[in-house]
């Protein structure tokens, strides 16, 4: 089971518009960094997209991605979702339209935003199915689990994909730990934790967080994502244990 980091960034990327990198150094390729999407894939080669970033097409580019067999949103945040237009592309060949997921939330907001993408319009087909998450368990040979996060006022959705005998968690934009987080969590293969930055946010987890989340999940390895300006890969990877890595654009981790 494959882990595929398509972006690795907060919501206004890494550098800032302005050539603003903050604390990263310009010239480590892995500061460079767009907003949070990720692929896994199974031996069997199935795909599951996670988010539609705003920077999807690049990223899809980037990764040699043409191809994937469902997506499932975290919540409807710019970052998150603004990129949805890109999955067009990837209807072109199939049958029928990509199957969506989201919490009960989310696909209200996001059928209230983007509802040529769910219904059609002018001639042109359904690009996405979307239903509520809790109404499967599997999709394209991924078991899939699911919780809710505190994000601040409002919530993010992490999710748990397992197959193969192998796990990959998402828990992006999250502010708190909660037990639900930690049961879903718990023992997973490989967990993608929020980490904006050393210092306490409101709305999302920071550097001392994400590492008491990947201590009592017991998680074999964690990495770390949605990273802003404030940290510098070289820097972040000096100070984190051994089996916590420091996210970039484009890596890939086998589970």
């Amino acid at each position: 089971m494959k882990l595929i980091m398509l972006g690795s960034g907060t919501s206004t990327g890494v550098p800032r518009i302005g050539n603003d990198w903050g604390e990263c150094d310009p010239n480590e390729p892995k500061n460079r960094r767009s907003r949070v999407s990720i692929i896994v894939e199974s031996a069997s080669g199935s795909r599951l997209l996670v988010d539609t970033s705003t920077d999807l097409r690049q990223q899809f580019l980037d990764n040699g991605i043409d191809r994937i067999d469902g997506v499932f949103w975290t919540h409807d945040h710019a970052d998150h979702c603004h990129g949805i237009d890109d999955l067009r592309v990837l209807r072109f060949d199939r049958k029928g339209p990509i199957p969506g997921y989201g919490s009960t939330e989310t696909v209200r907001r996001l059928r209230q935003r983007f509802d040529y993408i769910f219904a059609g319009q002018h001639g042109y087909p359904t690009i996405c199915s979307l239903d509520i998450v809790d109404r499967i368990r599997m999709c394209a040979g991924f078991g899939v689990e699911w919780c809710q996060m505190p994000h601040g006022p409002t919530e993010s959705t992490a999710f748990r994909f397992d197959t193969d005998g192998k796990s990959i968690v998402y828990a992006t934009d999250f502010s708190e730990i909660t037990d639900e987080m930690v049961d879903l969590m718990e023992g997973c293969d490989i967990l993608v934790s929020d980490c904006l930055k050393r210092k306490k946010h409101p709305t999302h987890a920071n550097l001392e967080m994400a590492l008491e989340l990947a201590k009592r999940t017991g998680a074999r390895k964690t990495v770390l994502s949605h990273l802003d300006k404030t940290m510098d890969y070289a820097s972040l990877c000096a100070e984190v244990p051994d089996n916590v890595l420091v996210g970039f654009d484009g890596l890939e981790l086998t589970a």
